[in-house]
């Protein structure tokens, strides 16, 4: 079981690594070929822009609990916002936003829609499992790091299973925003023509990619173990 968790667990390194060169190969060939692609973001950044940060956070921390896409909003939050709030005040307020994203997400699924949910699930003829204390920070962490369901799914299934909040709350903002830092590099970097922004930003997703990769077959040979 352990070579298996091993393959899985290397496949999906590879196949996230190889789906960001293959994506900075396509830029580069569209620009060799002639797609002024700079202006091209340059004009949707600023019709972003023109909404203002306070109405483009909101829309972080909020539209993600409906399943709109949460990369999205990273890849744009900083060639929209950077001049404006530099790109340590975009970090901030993108993790803020994300915070109230993961306690409303968290809220729903644990209280709000929970009643609804368990009598769906009822007339199936199953039952919400709940987790142990002890299980929540090694369940919370696979559900963050293990390519699957979409960030706000995840976020759902967590808070049906009643995963205490702050356990919840830390591990699943750490993983979001080791993703994030690299990607807002990177926007801003393509936007504004600097190699040496877009390298650091690939660098910086890479590095997470990998940590997330160790994480991942630690605690897939962890499981893999039998119970002594």
């Amino acid at each position: 079981m352990m070579p298996e968790v091993r393959r899985t667990s290397e496949k999906g390194l590879f196949i996230k690594v190889g789906v960001l060169g293959v994506a900075v190969l396509v830029v580069g060939v569209l620009m060799l070929r002639g797609l002024n692609l700079k202006a091209l973001l340059v004009q949707i950044m600023a019709i972003i822009g023109a909404a203002g940060p306070w109405v483009f956070f909101t829309g972080v921390a909020l539209l993600p609990a409906c399943g709109f896409p949460l990369m999205a909003f990273t890849l744009t939050a900083g060639p929209a916002f950077g001049a404006q709030l530099g790109l340590g005040g975009v970090l901030a307020a993108y993790g803020a936003a994300v915070g109230i994203n993961l306690a409303l997400t968290y809220w729903l699924a644990r209280y709000a829609l929970r009643p609804w949910v368990e009598r769906l699930v009822a007339r199936a003829g199953y039952k919400i499992p709940q987790l142990e204390e002890k299980e929540h920070l090694e369940v919370t962490l696979l559900f963050r790091i293990t390519p699957g369901p979409p960030f706000f799914l995840q976020s759902y299934l967590l808070g049906l299973g009643r995963v205490a909040f702050l356990t919840y709350l830390w591990v699943s903002w750490t993983v979001a925003m080791a993703y994030a830092v690299g990607v807002v590099f990177f926007g801003k970097a393509i936007v504004e023509g600097r190699a040496g922004l877009a390298v650091m930003g690939v660098s910086l997703l890479i590095a997470a990619i990998l940590i997330i990769h160790l994480l991942r077959r630690h605690y897939g040979k962890r499981r893999a173990e039998p119970a002594e």
